[in-house]
């Protein structure tokens, strides 16, 4: 059985944790496979966003922790080294645009690997959770980076330190994830989402993506340098000719993504 699931829908490719009697909870198994799957999707010149998401009542719940305290299993260090920081990182560094479609509980792990992505969607009924205090262990896959960033130092350590959930609808209040939808449109809202991404100048997105990762480091006067250095970048592609032609001449643009 495969853990993880890859489907091309026309640009969009839709991965999907695929482990739901376990809540989509991550074992080595898993992890290896999102890798792959992930490393497809950047190198397939079609797939012009992606959506990650889970199936049944859990978008992820985490480490598997049978896996964690197995004598025979890799252990804390090498499932954070081999299998979290890659996933995140990879997440950051593909440059097309990554819709997290969180179609239920997301803990721990899998929180903060839905937090990594450059936009979030939950379903109504989703929440959120910093599990890790509850086992006495920190937030990990990015999550002390990520989250302080997107809500605020204090609500950052409070929901850390507690292990409160949080609601789909506390999270879009508080600028965790970018918009919740209704239950029963939940997945056709996610890649209509996505699909409109895909039709947009996926080098542009791109670009856009990596100066928001900069932007984490620079000081101001960097950050505007990279600017510069990205917009010249960014006004060689076909799809700038392509948008400027297409505002000049009062139609559409037909993008390529290159």
């Amino acid at each position: 059985m495969n853990f993880i699931t890859s489907e091309k829908k026309d640009k969009v490719t839709v991965i999907t944790l695929n482990r739901p009697d376990k809540f989509n909870s991550f074992n080595r198994e898993m992890a290896l496979e999102l890798h792959a799957a992930l490393d497809e999707a950047e190198n397939d010149t079609n797939c012009r966003a992606i959506v990650l998401t889970g199936i049944g009542k859990a978008f992820c719940a985490g480490q598997d922790l049978a896996e964690a305290i197995d004598p025979n299993g890799p252990g804390i260090k090498r499932i954070v080294d081999e299998h979290y920081n890659p996933i995140v990182m990879r997440i950051r560094k593909i440059e097309k645009p990554i819709v997290a479609a969180v179609n239920g509980v997301a803990a721990g792990a899998g929180a903060n690997i839905a937090l990594a992505c450059d936009i979030v969607t939950a379903t109504a009924s989703a929440s959120f959770i910093q599990a890790f205090s509850k086992i006495g262990l920190i937030p990990d896959s990015g999550g002390t980076f990520f989250l302080p960033r997107l809500i605020g130092f204090q609500r950052a350590s409070a929901l850390m330190m507690t292990g409160d959930k949080v609601t789909a609808a506390e999270a879009q209040q508080m600028g965790m994830i970018f918009k919740v939808y209704d239950d029963a449109s939940f997945m056709n809202d996610a890649l209509k989402l996505a699909s409109s991404l895909s039709d947009m100048p996926t080098k542009g997105l791109g670009l856009t993506k990596r100066l928001l990762n900069e932007s984490f480091y620079n000081t101001y006067d960097k950050q505007i340098q990279f600017e510069s250095f990205i917009q010249t970048e960014a006004a060689a592609t076909y799809d700038y000719n392509e948008g400027v032609k297409a505002f000049l001449e009062k139609r559409k643009p037909e993008f390529k993504g290159e």
